[in-house]
């Protein structure tokens, strides 16, 4: 079921995805060579509690998901396309981090990623960077009342195309709202001019995931963390945004 929110329901989602902003950008300047994943897990739960919001993802448990989700922050470096559990790893100079954050503010939910580097890293890492983040802000222009979902979808999966990146194909965005993932699925490629007629109400989290290598990915004993199946780096980028009567509203800003 595809669920309108209102303006004022907007307006709190439009909070969350604040605190979801200011969550991302605190970890993210937390982020260098031997600091762990745990230690970024705290630091994320402590500030989206801090600004009295809850955690989106802790506890959290998906229909594909075989235990509940152990963090507050789904931490996922280099190889690690979504969901990885935050655990003792330690970052190392080079590595790729994708941190991805929700946030609830009165029973509504935010929800954002990014990848960030850690320390320096090298030019292919920072292509991978720059066009995953390029296929977001491409596919956030589509989202607009009167188009069709497929046209964010093949916004995105055409800058992953040209580019030479694999599309991770059984994941990608969702809508969003009191639950963490509502219809419709927003896949990352596809044809355009096709699927549900986009409307003035309707919130999505868009979320290009591209690899270095192909698409295809393993998943590990834990039952969460995705993996390249042939050991290539990933990037993943995300925003919760809003259809509205002004064209597409991002809700996950600072």
């Amino acid at each position: 079921m595809v669920i309108l929110k209102s303006r004022d329901e907007i307006a709190v989602m439009r909070e969350a995805g604040r605190v979801v902003a200011l969550t991302l950008e605190a970890v993210k300047a937390a982020v260098r060579p031997g600091v762990s994943l745990r230690e970024l897990d705290a630091i994320g739960e402590e500030t989206i509690r801090g600004h009295g919001a809850t955690p989106s993802f802790l506890g959290y448990r998906p229909h594909f998901a075989p235990t509940p989700f152990r963090g507050t922050l789904c931490l996922s470096p280099n190889d690690v396309i979504v969901h990885g559990i935050p655990d003792a790893t330690r970052l190392r100079e080079g590595d790729l981090l994708s941190i991805d954050c929700g946030a609830i503010v009165e029973g509504y939910h935010g929800d954002a990623a990014m990848t960030v580097p850690v320390g320096q890293i090298d030019a292919a890492a920072e292509r991978l960077l720059a066009v995953t983040r390029f296929a977001l802000e491409t596919g956030i222009r589509q989202a607009r009342a009167g188009n069709r979902l497929s046209d964010i979808s093949h916004a995105v999966g055409k800058v992953a195309h040209e580019a030479g990146y694999g599309i991770v194909p059984d994941f990608g965005g969702h809508g969003i709202g009191r639950v963490m993932h509502e219809d419709p699925s927003v896949l990352n490629d596809g044809r355009p001019g096709r699927g549900l007629r986009l409307r003035e109400g309707l919130v999505l989290a868009i979320e290009p995931m591209f690899n270095e290598g192909g698409g295809a990915y393993t998943v590990k004993p834990d039952g969460w963390a995705l993996v390249t199946r042939d050991g290539s780096r990933s990037a993943h980028f995300e925003h919760t945004v809003a259809i509205t009567e002004d064209g597409p509203r991002v809700l996950t800003l600072p």
